[in-house]
């Protein structure tokens, strides 16, 4: 099976690129944020074909009970708020009939290996601004689930893959709680570390 890994930053897998390069396993930096990812993304599947793409990176949680370095699988992931006001009301796109705003992991026909299933499953949400206010947390948690997850390009992954057709998967380490910012409290050595040794042995298991 043929797999890219995807990441934002290079900073994200620097400490494993020389295991992918040793196992010759592609990689692609896209870039921070859904437009970059979409643009980086979709150029690499218009010029190479994969049986399996997957998104690693960081991400906030929203819920308390969470460890920082808790590694979790996405499972579905939305562009957050995307849609149009309407005298202080949400009109979300679908509402509006214009396109969507959530998109699913797909997992391919082979069963992939335990690394990954027994991760526990979250929902997720892209953003352009990461979430910092005590008002603007304060709207999500009244809206999404407490185990909802926040980063930047999940859901322009997802998008990208279900056009190709190509099976995705993405998995986030928890860096920080979405509080209001304070990176005092933030881990995010250590979440990098937690999610470079999943997808090595993601890699190692897979190939077993």
């Amino acid at each position: 099976m043929k797999i890219l890994i995807v990441a934002a930053t290079e900073f994200e897998i620097a400490e494993s690129i020389p295991f992918l390069q040793e196992y010759q396993v592609d990689y692609l930096i896209t870039g921070v944020g859904m437009t970059a990812t979409a643009f980086a993304l979709g150029q690499r599947l218009a010029k190479e074909s994969y049986d399996l793409l997957v998104n690693v990176g960081i991400a906030g949680t929203l819920d308390p009970s969470r460890s920082l370095g808790d590694l979790v699988r996405v499972t579905k992931d939305q562009i957050y708020q995307f849609g149009a006001e309407d005298k202080g009301n949400f009109v979300s796109i679908e509402t509006l009939g214009f396109g969507h705003s959530s998109f699913h992991a797909v997992l391919p026909e082979t069963q992939l290996p335990p690394v990954y299933t027994q991760l526990d499953a979250v929902e997720g949400i892209s953003v352009n601004k990461v979430h910092g206010s005590e008002q603007s947390i304060s709207e999500l948690n009244q809206t999404l689930s407490p185990q909802t997850i926040e980063s930047m390009e999940g859901a322009a992954f997802f998008y990208c893959a279900t056009q190709a057709n190509v099976p995705a998967i993405q998995v986030r380490s928890i860096s920080n709680f979405v509080e209001p910012r304070n990176t005092k409290n933030w881990n995010i050595p250590y979440a990098l570390s937690k999610l470079n040794h999943w997808f090595r042995e993601f890699i190692l298991q897979h190939r077993s």
